[in-house]
């Protein structure tokens, strides 16, 4: 079996991608796919940690927010950010994975509450663990949740899976020849203003040495040829 370079990851997910093209709520056939990739990985022997977003849904700082109060606004993003990790922890398991949901917002019937010694003996035990509800504070994105969980579950690194393969200095999807990074370190992200992530969570990666990991989710096996150390996508890094 090949051996990964990492032992115990943080995966952020977007909200989109489990939205795949119908761009709203989840695609049943997407989330069996994402999945099934996952549990490759954790035959690997991986300690798997994950951070879904809930943009399929509700976005915070979203159009359709413009007239709420940000704080309701933003715990409306955090609710629909706990819908996706039900629903990929149902898929998981339909692949005979054990995991576990933690909630940053406490709700008893549906998830246990973050409990940080808790999530790290689960993922000790060899289960998945999927981290819903942000922060469970407003005005802090899932970006930040991820980068927050994954310094105190000590990971190893943030492997941010998203639509494009790296880190351009320019949308690719809209400019035709955007130049691609292989890699950065996290002042140039923040001088550059680039949107990997908020600058909140590129601040606590760079304050604690957390390397970052960019690359398509698109692609079918990136996710396990990230963890085995192949050069795909981009890195950021001190």
């Amino acid at each position: 079996m090949p051996t990964p370079i990492f032992k115990r990851i943080l995966l952020k997910i977007s909200g989109e991608a489990l939205a795949a093209d119908q761009g709203f709520g989840i695609d049943t056939k997407r989330i069996h796919e994402v999945a099934a990739e996952l549990a490759d990985v954790h035959q690997l022997g991986i300690q798997l940690a994950i951070v879904v977003g809930g943009g399929n849904f509700f976005r915070g700082v979203a159009d359709q927010a413009k007239d709420m109060d940000r704080v309701s606004a933003d715990h409306m993003g955090m609710l629909a950010t706990v819908i996706n990790s039900l629903a990929l922890q149902d898929a998981l398991e339909k692949q005979n994975v054990f995991t576990r949901v933690q909630t940053a917002i406490e709700m008893h019937q549906i998830a246990e509450p973050f409990i940080r010694r808790r999530a790290m003996r689960h993922l000790e035990k060899g289960r998945v663990v999927i981290f819903a509800g942000g922060t469970g504070n407003p005005y802090f994105s899932t970006d930040t949740a991820a980068s927050l969980r994954a310094m105190e579950i000590k990971a190893d690194a943030i492997l941010k899976a998203t639509k494009v393969d790296g880190i351009y200095d320019a949308d690719p999807m809209k400019v035709k020849d955007a130049k691609k990074f292989a890699q950065l370190t996290y002042m140039d992200v923040l001088r550059q203003g680039l949107k990997v992530m908020d600058s909140t969570a590129i601040s606590l990666c760079k304050d604690n040495n957390l390397p970052i990991i960019v690359f398509n989710l698109n692609h079918h096996g990136n996710i396990r040829r990230v963890v085995l150390g192949e050069k795909i996508g981009s890195l950021v890094s001190a």
